[in-house]
């Protein structure tokens, strides 16, 4: 957890969490561990996620691990990226499948 990113306000039992984070996964973390306080009513978490691996190399990964599973035809499948963010694109024959393709940017993002 970036502690040296993370700012907490306190006014009233409202915390409020600003700063920046490499991972969605700790963003959740940082509001889970301070909703356990004694005395906090409420959390505003503007926290945001700036990843610090390009979103070219996650692609790159992404694109890696459908060519490994061998219950996706991978090759209907293409990985994108526009600014911060990956797009999956295609077509796939099943949820399940379509849930397949999912899982490793899901496991990239925590």
């Amino acid at each position: 957890m970036p502690h040296d990113r993370i700012t907490v306000t306190v006014r009233e039992g409202w915390l409020t969490l600003e700063g920046s984070v490499d991972w969605p996964y700790q963003k959740t973390a940082a509001e889970e561990t301070v909703r356990q306080l004694m005395g906090v009513k409420g959390i505003t978490n503007m926290l945001t996620v700036q990843p610090t691996v390009a979103a070219t190399e996650i692609s790159a990964k992404i694109a890696e691990a459908f060519q490994r599973n061998a219950a996706l035809e991978a090759q209907k499948i293409w990985v994108e990226t526009e600014g911060g963010k990956v797009i999956l694109r295609g077509n796939v024959h099943s949820w399940l499948e379509r849930a397949e393709a999912e899982r490793p940017c899901r496991l990239k993002g925590r």
